[in-house]
């Protein structure tokens, strides 16, 4: 993810966190530590390679030993084609090049889509963080997942439709 993939973010953050949705000063922050030999946080987006269309994006922060997915999301119209499985197979390689011991996420308790999602790969429900998602005072379902690197692919999943 790079500053001009912000605007077309922050259009699918608002269609599908209304709610909830980071505001641009947020991916900015967040940008700001992704470059560079201190880089802490890896950012990625995914397009329709037709059309150049912004279908996903996803990010991890990285702090010492410890990651955390900061968020993952789809088109709608791109659920169930496998592009979340390909994001979060992106941000557990980025997790295993800063050395990450286990990864953490939060996730809506009423989001079970995603949770089968992060099941696939290894993360366990470790807890719960009450009236984590406001202003809707939806609890998040807190997973984790230890040695990201033995839950990635060996090979890079790829797509005709994904860039």
């Amino acid at each position: 993810m790079r500053w001009w993939d912000i605007e077309p973010v922050l259009e699918l953050e608002h269609e599908l966190f209304p709610e909830d949705a980071w505001s641009a000063g947020m991916f900015w922050s967040e940008l700001a530590h992704a470059r560079g030999p201190q880089a802490t946080r890896r950012y990625v987006v995914a397009e329709e390679c037709a059309t150049g269309r912004l279908v996903g994006y996803a990010g991890l922060a990285a702090a010492g030993d410890l990651g955390d997915v900061q968020t993952i999301a789809s088109a709608r119209d791109q659920w169930g084609t496998g592009l979340g499985a390909r994001l979060l197979t992106d941000l557990l390689r980025a997790a295993t090049a800063f050395e990450c011991a286990e990864v953490l996420l939060e996730v809506r308790v009423d989001n079970t889509r995603a949770q089968r999602l992060y099941e696939r790969f290894g993360f366990e429900p470790i807890g719960f963080r009450r009236g984590y998602y406001q202003p809707g005072n939806v609890d998040a379902l807190v997973m984790r997942l230890c040695d990201p690197a033995s839950s990635v692919p060996v090979r890079p999943v790829r797509s005709e439709n994904h860039g």
